[in-house]
């Protein structure tokens, strides 16, 4: 592809995002800045919280043609008294309790300056990400360090995770777009898809496997 027909799929792109923020009613467009470089995306300005700032990536991520989303968005909480780290802290382990899905007795949560810090234990990967999305989702939270580790109940078979990582790939998004490989405790996913859904689905797969402690998630989005 030639720099002039770059230059029009970039503008293309920019245009695209910009009307997609535009149309995500969680979003507020005029605070977000966007400019693209072959198909990289970087996204500026500002939001009034974590939430707000994960929709706007989820956005661009959206668009036919990204190939990488920079977020450079920073979370600005509003100027009037709002939450208190305090506040936030017990809304947050309030959030992990209410979600039957998640151990929160095994989780422990420290909140410095609206900046959640989620430390502890689970059994599944799919367990850590559901923990991290419902603090997320909380008013007054700017961000979220994820540090839980995934333990486990009992050692699994290498070969049988890849056997059951494989199947899930070929329902989700096919195994001859996406492969998985196993180095150490980690799961490693490489390959060529053409949508972030499609790099969604093939993520999500591999943490819902039990045993999986890890996932290096190496796959390419390109049309």
């Amino acid at each position: 592809m030639g720099t002039a027909a770059v230059a029009r799929e970039d503008q293309r792109i920019q245009q695209d995002v910009l009307a997609e923020l535009a149309w995500d009613p969680q979003v507020q467009p005029n605070d977000v800045g966007v400019s693209v470089d072959q198909g990289v995306v970087t996204l500026t300005g500002s939001v009034e919280s974590s939430a707000h700032r994960w929709a706007v990536t989820r956005c661009a991520q959206r668009v036919r043609g990204v190939r990488a989303v920079a977020d450079d968005v920073e979370v600005r909480l509003p100027g009037s008294p709002g939450l208190t780290d305090s506040d936030i802290a017990i809304a947050a382990s309030r959030a992990l309790e209410w979600d039957s899905f998640v151990p929160a007795e095994r989780l422990d949560v420290t909140v410095a300056d609206g900046w959640v810090m989620l430390r502890g234990e689970v059994e599944f990967g799919w367990q850590r990400r559901s923990a991290e999305r419902e603090l997320r989702r909380l008013r007054g939270v700017r961000g979220v360090t994820n540090l839980v580790e995934v333990r486990p109940p009992a050692p699994t078979e290498t070969d049988r995770i890849l056997r059951d990582v494989r199947r899930a790939l070929g329902r989700a998004v096919g195994t001859e777009r996406v492969s998985a490989a196993v180095d150490g405790d980690t799961l490693v996913l490489s390959g060529v898809v053409r949508s972030w859904w499609e790099r969604d689905q093939a993520t999500r797969a591999a943490w819902s496997a039990p045993g999986v402690r890890a996932v290096d998630d190496q796959v390419v989005v390109a049309d």
